[in-house]
Order: C-alpha cells, then structure tokens, then sequence
C-alpha cells in the first residue's frame, strides 16, 4: 500500500510540473515585465508588487491599477494566457467589458502573442496577495466602462508589431520596445481633449503629474538630435549622461526598468531614438524684458550658480547642465518650476549609486522671481525657450499642491 501511495505522489508531482511553464519561459517573462515596467503602475507605495491599488490621475478622474498577482479572489488567479492576451492585444477584461486607456493597451497592442504568454507564466509565480481594487474615481459618463467602447471606436485597433524589412534587427528591436512593450508613447506623446495620444506628434514630449516628458525625436532643440547612440544607452542605463540626469518619472522608469534591460536591448532602442527624423519648427528668439533678464541672472548667480556653474554647464553624470537639456527647454517649463519650487532627487542605479539632489526653493523665492530664475536658464546660454511669468509659477504651486508632490 506505501508503495502505491509513493507511486501515486511521484505521477502527481510529475503531472504537476508537466503542466508548469518551463523555467526559461518564466525567465523572459519576468525580462518582459521589467521592459514593460509593469511594477510602475501595479505597485502602489508601500504595497506588496503588482498588487495593484495605485491611483492614476487623469483629466476624466483617478483610476485604480489592478491586482496582477495570481490571487483567487483579487488577482488573476482564475485567468488564462488568452486572458492577458486580450488585455493587452485588445484591450478588454476577462468578462469582455472594456479597460480605461490609462493602461497602455494602444501601445501594448504590439506585444506578441508569445511575449504576452511569457510574461503569463511569470505572473503566475508571483506571491498571490489578497488586496481588492479600489473603485475608480471619473466624473460621469466615463465611470461607465461602456463609454471607453466609443473612445476605441474612435481611437484604437488592435494590431501587430510589423517589422520593416528595411531597417536592421536592432532598429526593428528598438521600435518594438519604444513603440510597443515599452510604451514610451504613453509619457511622452501628447494627448489631445478625449485622452487619445496626437499620433501627429508622437514622442514630441507631453505634461503629466507635474512633470514634463522631453521630446525624443531628432530634434536638435528640445529633442535628442543632439544626443549620441552611446548618451541615450548611458542614460538609460544609469539615469544619468554627459547631458542629463533623470528625476522624477523618468528616475522610477530608469530604477524599475530600463537599467535591468540587456546592453543589446538598451542598444535597440538608442539605434531606433537616433534615426528619428528632426520634428517641428526652429525656435524663435526669445524676447525677455531687461528687468526680468537681470533679476533672473542675479538669482541664479546666488541660488544655483554653486552647483550648475556660472554657465550652466553642471558637473558631468552628477549634476545635470542646463545647456539644451529636453526638460529645461522643453515646450511646457513645468518641470524647471518643478525642481525649482519642490527639489528634486537623482536616481540611484547599480552602475551610478550616486543619487544627488537639489533642495526646494518654494519657501524662499516669490511667484516673480521664480519665474525670472527660470526664465533666464529657459532662455540663456544658447537655449531658446519661452518666458515664463509669474502667474505660470503660481499655477504650477497650485498645481503641484493638488498632486500631493513633495
């Protein structure tokens, strides 16, 4: 009778790990999901990963990210791969009800079938953690899922990564990431009234939670024309080059995904970055009141000049230069008033451990001369960016204070 029972153990353990995803499956998925940056928006603070709960805001309202942790009850434990297939392909729920765009399925879509199954299998590893989603909050009617039926209607469909037989592995390598499992889009395009991306100025830069995401086509202005294959791979390698240091967004992007990511794949998407075509108009020159231009070169001489030097040039890989910098210059100055009134910390990475910071200045500087600060950085030095005015600043205060930033 033991031997029986010893049999019977062995053929269910066996059963059991026939039907388990092979371990080099599980691998590249857990890889997929790092380049995907799942963790970003399925981890709240202080949550368990992928446990979801993280408040999303939008212009429409805060929606809640989901459990994706194989929980029973709160995850996705009864799912299938055809399941997260859907989601991501088509942008629907298990039950087939549609899912708010603020997950990146018009990205997403992209992703192969055998990505999608891999990431699965990696799910599925994770410990299941029971922690409901929080209802969404949006103004009606888009707290109807029913809505978001129009919105892809009008906005989406589902289609397949096509590579382009003209171009090389790595150039088509890179545009999958960029363009599909990685969605840079969904930060940096930006969104017209109804929430769906302009795809007549993708990766042109965009405004989201207090922050400016630079544009990242060839532009020599507020683009990375400038930049080198070897910056773009350094800087999302180690959040930080010769030219710019990340914060904000970008610094958790760089934190949770992009330094984790093979030097090919990091590569793949300098190579596709870098043979983006130079977008938009040359800027023109921007006039600024001799009054403004005096103060804001006073102030910086007495507040920023220590560190970023008299002519803005920083200190290399630690603190950033002001000279063509995407976010300096960039369309919308909110990420200069950003730094300027809240500080802002460095990231941290394996390969640059360094996380320096500069302290907040909201407590000693005026709407006024904030504005004269940052326009003087906006507009010097060969940079060509607007003015900015103190009601912008006072804005940008009010702005920031709603979101909670620090």
């Amino acid at each position: 009778m033991r031997v029986l029972w010893l049999v019977v153990g062995l053929l269910a353990v066996t059963d059991a790990r026939a039907q388990s995803p092979p371990y080099p499956q599980i691998e590249r998925g857990r890889y997929l999901a790092t380049v995907g940056d799942c963790t970003a928006c399925h981890t709240a603070p202080g949550g368990p990963p992928f446990s979801g709960g993280l408040g999303l805001n939008t212009p429409f309202g805060t929606i809640y990210s989901s459990n994706i942790t194989p929980d029973p009850k709160t995850g996705i434990g009864p799912w299938t791969e055809d399941d997260l297939w859907r989601v991501l392909h088509e942008g629907h729920r298990r039950d087939g009800s549609e899912i708010y765009p603020a997950m990146p399925y018009p990205w997403m879509t992209r992703t192969t079938r055998a990505d999608s199954d891999a990431i699965f299998a990696y799910l599925r590893t994770l410990p299941a953690v029971e922690r409901p989603k929080p209802g969404n909050d949006l103004f009606p009617p888009l707290n109807l899922r029913i809505s978001v039926s129009g919105w892809n209607l009008l906005f989406f469909k589902p289609e397949a990564f096509a590579p382009d037989p003209q171009k090389s592995e790595a150039w088509n390598r890179g545009a999958y990431i960029v363009i599909g499992l990685g969605h840079c889009g969904g930060c940096h395009t930006k969104l017209d009234m109804l929430g769906a991306a302009e795809d007549s100025h993708a990766l042109q830069g965009n405004t989201l939670d207090g922050w400016y995401a630079p544009d990242l086509t060839g532009n020599r202005t507020t683009g990375l024309g400038n930049w080198s294959e070897a910056e773009i791979v350094a800087y999302l390698h180690t959040g930080r080059n010769a030219r710019a240091i990340a914060a904000g967004p970008m610094a958790e992007v760089v934190m949770d995904s992009t330094q984790h990511m093979t030097p090919t794949d990091l590569q793949a998407i300098a190579t596709y970055l870098h043979s983006m075509p130079e977008t938009g108009t040359a800027a023109p020159t921007p006039s600024v009141e001799a009054k403004v231009r005096t103060a804001g070169m006073a102030i910086y001489r007495d507040n920023c000049a220590a560190c970023h030097g008299a002519q803005g040039t920083g200190a290399s890989e630690l603190i950033p230069s002001l000279i063509g910098d995407g976010a300096v210059v960039g369309t919308d100055p909110i990420s200069v008033l950003h730094v300027i009134l809240h500080g802002a910390t460095a990231n941290h990475t394996q390969f640059a451990p360094t996380d320096p910071g500069m302290p907040a200045f909201d407590w000693k500087l005026s709407d006024a001369q904030v504005a004269a600060v940052a326009t003087f950085i906006r507009t010097n030095w060969g940079n060509q960016a607007s003015v900015v005015n103190a009601s912008m600043v006072r804005d940008t205060r009010e702005t920031l204070r709603d979101a909670g930033a620090e």
